[in-house]
């Protein structure tokens, strides 16, 4: 989409030589491009998606790191505490 658009301005400012209106058709193509397709989740880097489906991917993202780490402390609790028991009488 941001080729075909890219485009389309080149050509509208490529017809401005021809007739000055082509220009003013160009930049404003060029405003409502970058002043509306950016916030409405358009734009580069957006690939169409909303920003509640971004904060869903990061809830469910984060929910599967805290089940991860929930996970890895209660199956390494014990060897933790034995090494931090080491650590602490090495140091005395």
């Amino acid at each position: 989409m941001f080729i075909v658009l890219l485009i389309l301005i080149m050509v509208l400012f490529g017809l401005g030589f021809l007739d000055p209106i082509w220009w003013v058709a160009a930049a404003v193509l060029v405003f409502g491009a970058t002043r509306y397709g950016r916030d409405r989740g358009g734009g580069r880097g957006r690939s169409g998606r909303s920003e509640l489906g971004d904060y869903r991917d990061y809830q469910e993202r984060r929910d599967r790191q805290d089940r991860w780490d929930r996970r890895y402390r209660r199956q390494h609790r014990a060897r933790w505490r034995r090494e931090d028991r080491r650590d602490h009488e090495h140091r005395r």
